[in-house]
């Protein structure tokens, strides 16, 4: 390792918390924040329950049930926080019910370009360990984290733009007459 090598690793390490330019100044680096989307986070045609579980067809077709654009001036990344720290990311439920039974199905969590052109799946899901065990309770989310789904930030993707969209596409194997849906999905959210 020559001189020079060590005098860029003391540049990097002196410039923690950004990066340090050719000049010698800070750039500070992008932090993101932590959030969750739900059904009334998404468009227009995709943002109460009852939008949600009438979009859910035939089974053994993947249908589109949600989808979000990205406001101006932020990006997006499915999922929050690194399997390095378990307690720190991002866990998941999801669910469509009937007053007595689930939909039992796949959960598709993509990334879209504005013009629709390009569809990146990101993760796919079985919903049977996404929900509680019984339909028939008031909510059957899950709420403690060790039952639950981790999804730690998907940094292996791009990050998703203004105007692009992150939706949900979700395949059902068995189908019940859905009378609820609910899910709360973990982001990460750059300005």
């Amino acid at each position: 390792m020559g001189i020079g090598a060590l005098g860029d690793l003391g540049s990097l390490l002196g410039g923690l918390g950004g990066l340090r330019t050719g000049s010698g100044k800070t750039v500070q680096a992008r932090q993101g924040y932590r959030t969750d989307v739900q059904i009334v986070d998404g468009d227009a045609a995709f943002d109460t329950a009852a939008e949600v579980f009438a979009l859910i067809g035939a089974v053994g077709t993947y249908w589109r049930v949600w989808e979000m654009t990205i406001p101006a001036q932020q990006f997006v990344h499915w999922g929050y926080g690194s399997p390095a720290t378990p307690m720190n990311q991002g866990y998941m439920f999801f669910y469509a019910a009937s007053a007595a039974a689930f939909d039992v199905g796949v959960v598709r969590l993509l990334q879209e370009n504005a013009r629709r052109t390009r569809t990146v799946p990101v993760a796919e899901l079985a919903d049977v360990g996404l929900h509680g065990l019984v339909a028939a309770i008031a909510d059957p989310s899950l709420i403690n984290k060790n039952d639950m789904v981790a999804l730690p930030e998907k940094v292996e993707y791009p990050l998703v733009g203004e105007d692009s969209r992150i939706a949900i596409d979700y395949r059902p194997d068995v189908l019940v007459v859905e009378t609820q849906a609910a899910f709360k999905i973990p982001i990460t959210v750059y300005q």
